[in-house]
């Protein structure tokens, strides 16, 4: 089986579920884990352990906010760094610029780590971010969590290398826009501010979880026969 590294995760929902299908899976944040589990390495992603002869990498929630489109408004004016004209309240441009510089280092070690198969979550980026990006880096592949079995809307990019788009497992049929039901489904995009509003928004689902952990698993796993 595949030995994972499933890295920027603490709900272990990606561990699991690869760990459910027999492959060898670790998970590393700079955080603990919420399971307590004795398969999860404290440590920044950066600092060496990329490099420890992983068959699958999935990094699952990198620092994003200031590369994806979203946040481009808080980053520059019109054209490119310029001086936003409006900031977040208590925030400095320095803050957001060291922020993006984080984003960047964190995305670019996982996509040049030296591993055969990858995937990084990661939103569709702004034009600031792409600028600093490799260049062979393709477009994402977007996913939905009801294209999976989870009645949710959260369009989820994955940036894959050696390993193929996700296959839809179990399509729910979509609600009818403003009725309770799909107000439900967009509970991601209208939880109230707070302070546990960046974790609760960026939790994994896990019927997109399983499913990627099925197909990405046995890809690189097949690839890692193959290599022997």
């Amino acid at each position: 089986m595949a030995k994972a590294l499933v890295a920027c995760e603490t709900s272990g929902i990606m561990r699991r579920a690869l760990l459910a299908l027999g492959h060898d899976v670790w998970s590393c944040d700079m955080e603990p884990a919420e399971d307590q589990t004795n398969r999860h390495i404290i440590c920044d992603v950066r600092d060496g352990i990329l490099q420890e002869g992983w068959d699958l990498l999935a990094v699952m929630h990198p620092p994003c906010t200031r590369l994806c489109r979203s946040g481009r408004r808080w980053m520059s004016g019109p054209g490119k760094w310029t001086p936003p004209k409006k900031l977040p309240k208590g925030r400095t441009w320095d803050d957001l610029k060291a922020e993006f510089e984080l984003g960047v280092s964190v995305f670019t070690a996982c996509w040049l780590a030296p591993i055969p198969c990858r995937a990084i979550e990661n939103p569709a980026m702004n034009d600031l971010a792409r600028d600093r990006m490799p260049a062979d880096l393709p477009a994402p592949h977007i996913v939905q969590p009801f294209h999976h079995g989870d009645p949710a809307y959260k369009a989820t990019g994955w940036y894959l290398d050696g390993l193929t788009p996700l296959r839809e497992t179990n399509v729910l049929p979509e609600p009818k826009r403003l009725t309770e039901e799909w107000k439900r489904w967009n509970r991601v995009h209208r939880m109230p501010p707070g302070p546990e509003r960046s974790r609760l928004r960026s939790r994994s689902f896990e019927g997109m979880m399983n499913a990627a952990a099925r197909q990405w698993g046995d890809e690189a796993d097949i690839r890692r026969a193959l290599a022997a």
